[in-house]
Formats: C-alpha cells, structure tokens, sequence
C-alpha cells in the first residue's frame, strides 16, 4: 500500500472548506499525474465515495484488476494512502478523487468514512498525537540526551569533518591540475574523470562537493563560452574548499552555509515562527538519483519568505505537498545560516483561509526590478554559492526581447531577462495572458540565468481571477483564488 504521512492532522472545529480545481492541480506531482487525474474526475469511476467536515475524502476507484483502490485523502496534512502500486504522491486516484469532491456537483456526499478508511485515518492521528507528546517531553527537557550520547555524537561529528577536509584538499590538488594543463583541453578528458573526481568526493562523505564536481562535468563542450563557465565555476567551487578549510575563522551564520554547501546534516534550531503562510509556488527538480521539492511561503504577519523541501528517491515523489494560493496557519523552525530553508512545524488549522487572516490570493509586496538585484546582490554576500533569491515583482510588464522575453518595470526604463527554463514552459503565456500588455505582480526566483517567475497577479487585483476586466485572460491562465500558478 502507497502511504504518505505528509503534514500533521488537525483537530476540526469546524468543516474543512473543499479545496478549488486549481488547488487540487497544484498538487500533482508532474504532467502525466494532472492528466490521469482529470481522467478520474468523473463519477463513473468511483464507489462508495464521501467526506466528512474533518477534512477525509474517501472513494474506491475502478482499476485494472477485479478489486477497486481504496483511496483516502486527509486535506488537512494534506496526505493519501491509496492501495494502488503507484510512487506518486498523491497518485492519479487520488488526484481524481479530489477532482470529483472539487466539482460540488455531489458526486461526493457528507457521510461517515468508511471502515477501511476509517482505519487508515485513526492510525494517522494516533501516529500524529504520538508525535506531538513526544515533542512536548523534548521541549521540555525530559528526553534531553546525556552526556555519552553527546560526546559519541561529538565523535562522529569530528571523524566525518576529518574525512571532508580530505575530500577538500584532493579537490583543490585537481582543480590544480586542471588549471595548470589548461580549460581548453578539459572536454578531451570525457565524463568519466569527473564522475571518478565526484565519487571521491562521496567517499569523504560531502555530497554537497560532489554534486557540484558533476556539474562541472557538464559544462566542457556545452556550447560556445563553455571555458568561461567552467572558469567561473571552479572559482565559486575553490571558494567553497578553502571556506571550509578556513570555517575556524567564518562568521557563525557563513560557516553554517558553508557546512550546509559542503553536505553536512544540518537541523533547523531555534524558536518556530507561527504566521499565516502563503503558499506561492511548488515545483519538482529531478538529478536522476533524487527528486527534490521546493515549495515557497510567505508569512503575512512576519514578512518572511521561506523555503520548505522534501525528497523522493529514484522513482518516487515527495511526499510533502501544499496547494498552492491557500494560507496555512503553522509554526516553521528556520535552519541557520544565512538561507531560507524552515521546517514545517505544528499547524493550527487546515491549509485555508482562516477568519481574520487578509485575503487569501493578494501577493507579497514587491518592488522594482533595481530592487530585485539589490536584493539578490545582498544575499549573495551571505551566500556566494546561491543560485537564485526569491524576490517578488510588483508593475511590470512581460515584453518580448532579442531572442527572449523579459520583464519590464511599468514605470521605468529597467527590466530583468527570463530564465531559458521559463521560455520553454507554457507558464509564459499564462503570464503573458494574465498581463495583457498591463502591470502584473510576479513571485519568482531571481538568478545568474535570469528571472524564473513561479506565481503572477494582476496589479490592484482581489482574487477570483484577478478582478474585472481579466476574466477570460485569468480564466486560461489556470487561477487559484487568484494566484495564477506558472509552474
């Protein structure tokens, strides 16, 4: 049986509102998911379906073999357990199920969960409530480990720093080399050694160098200016080497980046920050060994941004999953260093829009595209090995470019080129449909490569499609409670 756990349930003191169209999309893991679940979507596939107001949807769906997948969904982790052999997370039926509860056309009837879901649902909150007290007796000081528990933990600590210097010093003995014979002959050497330089680098347990030894294993012979690439790269990862030879000497929050960069296990410490958490955008990056899932929030009391992640293995997704354009009410424990990566902690109600709270769909305030590179400039004083900052772009317009689009400020002569990853997503013309030649807001990920926008406005927009005068240009841009998502 597929299970995923994903987020922590939540006592319901009230019905869980049912969840959009576009919601329920946010959360398909690729294409081919949101494709098969809108196959689902329709009655015929399903029996014995239902909801209650805890937030459980269950149904059994139809499948190849004589007996159907028992599917149920949790809206408030969310999470999914479906019987099907899928290592999706939420699978089609899933996705389906949700589909069909999302139409209202009563497919799906209040009731109480059938046993087998009913099973399923008991355990998860008996897991959950398990957890909680366990987290309570830590907080508390009544699990807190003693002092051979520390010092073995001390041991390890110092024996794997040990084997990452070596690992670093090798690194810099071959970057060495590779300099001294010359960038031009580098793409003579085939992949092979710097997959060899790579997998040393795993036997010195930092991942973190050998994932960025195989990215210099793809730049020789990757187009025209690849010897410039490549020399920049070597440069940012000679850096990395002698920052962690020299982390005695760092300031705290830079030698935190630097063991985060180099793949030293880090936790996320100190007091969890509870707020009213937007959820801009989620997307998936696969390398062939690992899919990670990046999903970003913001916090409407407190300003932050904050970035969660999850992995699958080869093959299967993340198993953490929010719709994008609700607000969750929870506490997020922040990892330090200078990056924005949080845990997601305890949450207090249903990813919603709780009573009180601002309007679900409104953006983060944003600014000028001079202001996005000022802000991507000042992170990469704490973080020179960042690939991209997350910044949000308030009135500007998307216009073709020689060779490209870019992102114009409405008010100024200033804009900031689109990433080629987002010029060959159809999340271009849904911006560029939403925009109609007029200022939009956009979230995205400001880069080296250019601007990668995840989430779009209309300026002075309210939700449900951006306000007047937008309808039919929202409507074709896929809107959630008026997030149009790009991704």
């Amino acid at each position: 049986m597929l299970l995923s756990h994903g987020g922590e349930p939540l006592p319901a003191t009230e019905s869980v509102a049912r969840w959009t169209v576009e919601q329920v999309l946010s959360l398909a893991p690729d294409d081919a998911s949101r494709k098969a679940g809108n196959k689902l979507a329709t009655a015929g596939h399903w029996s014995g379906t239902g909801f209650d107001g805890s937030g459980a949807v269950w149904g059994l769906c139809k499948g190849s073999g004589s007996k159907p997948y028992q599917t149920v969904v949790d809206t408030t982790g969310p999470a999914y357990t479906c019987s099907c052999p899928s290592r999706k997370f939420p699978c089609k039926h899933a996705l389906g199920l949700l589909l069909l509860r999302a139409s209202g056309d009563g497919s799906v009837p209040q009731g109480e969960p059938a046993d087998w879901a009913a099973q399923w649902l008991t355990a998860r909150r008996g897991r959950a409530e398990a957890k909680q007290a366990k987290q309570e007796a830590a907080a508390s000081g009544e699990a807190t480990p003693g002092p051979t528990d520390n010092a073995a933990a001390r041991k390890r600590a110092e024996r794997r720093a040990e084997r990452v210097t070596g690992g670093a010093l090798e690194l810099e003995q071959r970057l060495t080399d590779l300099l001294r014979g010359g960038l031009a002959t580098a793409d003579r050497a085939g992949y092979a050694l710097w997959e060899e330089t790579a997998a040393r680098m795993v036997d010195a347990q930092a991942p973190g160098l050998a994932g960025r030894v195989r990215e210099l294993g793809s730049l020789p012979g990757s187009g025209p200016g690849w010897p410039v690439r490549l020399l920049e790269e070597c440069g940012l990862l000679h850096l990395l080497d002698t920052a962690w030879l020299g982390r005695e000497g760092l300031p705290d929050p830079l030698a935190a980046t630097v063991r985060t960069r180099v793949g030293l296990p880090t936790s996320a410490e100190g007091p969890p920050v509870r707020d009213h958490w937007l959820v801009l955008a989620q997307y998936d990056t696969p390398d062939g060994r690992l899919t990670t899932r990046r999903i970003w929030l913001y916090g409407r009391g407190s300003g932050r941004t904050a970035l969660l992640l999850s992995f699958g293995a080869m093959g299967r997704a993340p198993e953490l999953a929010l719709p994008v354009g609700v607000t969750i009410d929870a506490e997020l424990t922040l990892y330090p260093g200078g990056g924005l990566r949080a845990d997601l902690g305890r949450q207090f109600a249903p990813p919603a829009a709780p009573p009180g709270t601002p309007v679900p769909d409104s953006p983060p305030p944003g600014g000028s595209t001079a202001a996005a590179l000022a802000a991507y400039g000042e992170a990469l004083r704490g973080d020179p090995w960042l690939d991209a900052w997350p910044v949000t772009l308030r009135d500007v317009i998307p216009v073709p470019s020689e060779g490209g689009w870019q992102l114009a400020d409405a008010e100024s002569a200033s804009a900031l080129p689109l990433s080629s990853a987002a010029l060959s997503r159809p999340g271009l013309w849904k911006l560029v449909a939403l925009s109609g030649g007029g200022p939009v807001t956009v979230f995205g990920e400001l880069g080296h490569r250019g601007f990668d926008p995840f989430a779009a406005w209309e300026t002075g927009g309210t939700g449900g499609g951006g306000g007047s005068g937008s309808g039919s240009a929202s409507a074709s841009a896929e809107v959630t409670d008026g997030t149009v998502r790009l991704i």
